[in-house]
């Protein structure tokens, strides 16, 4: 089964910062990773999904004009709305995916989150990714590949799940031994030039 928030608060319980988001080079280099993919310089609206304490969404913050970060447990979302008090276009929001339908974005960041869900609500924030996401919109998703014992699943079949669902064409794959990214354009398939950054800008 999906975890529920009481897993999330009884981590939180215990450490400031349960995955040392704040202070791993491992951490800071994936974010670094996942911001230097992104295809547009700007977003209007994004969405973060289990932001945990904010590590990552400060840094989305300067790429979107309005950014809400999500996270289920309420203690996180405290510690998330300290660490972004200084960003005044970000909300912190405590919710719950796919239990609260995804709002229409132009960014959607799936971070870490989705090895959490069981099969059927993975396949259900899918189905709402597929609408919520606007034309050209960039979807990133980026997991873990170690197994975790407590997890529904791993990083791995949730990528699976992912490619073989979205229609979208894939700006960026990359792969290591601990992660896996893929980035989506929300566009046709078919259409090769609306995952080109270069296309974007006229060079071919």
């Amino acid at each position: 089964m999906s975890l529920d928030a009481g897993f999330f608060d009884e981590m939180y319980a215990v450490a400031d910062d349960p995955w040392s988001m704040r202070t791993r080079w491992y951490e800071r280099r994936k974010y670094d990773l996942s911001t230097a993919v992104l295809p547009r310089r700007r977003y209007g609206d994004g969405l973060e999904v289990g932001c945990s304490v904010g590590e990552l969404t400060a840094r989305l913050a300067g790429r979107c004009d309005r950014l809400t970060a999500w996270d289920t447990s309420a203690t996180a979302v405290a510690r998330a709305t300290a660490r972004l008090a200084g960003h005044p276009g970000v909300r912190v929001e405590q919710a719950s995916a796919p239990a609260t339908p995804l709002p229409s974005v132009d960014l959607l960041v799936l971070s870490e989150v989705l090895y959490y869900l069981d099969p059927g609500d993975l396949q259900t924030l899918l189905g709402q990714v597929r609408t919520a996401l606007r034309p050209d919109g960039t979807l990133l998703a980026v997991h873990w590949r170690h197994p975790v014992p407590e997890y529904p699943q791993t990083g791995d079949a949730v990528h699976e799940t992912l490619r073989a669902g979205l229609p979208w064409p894939r700006v960026a794959t990359h792969e290591e031994p601990d992660l896996l990214l893929d980035c989506w354009v929300a566009a046709p398939a078919a259409d090769v030039r609306a995952a080109s950054v270069a296309a974007a800008e006229q060079l071919w």
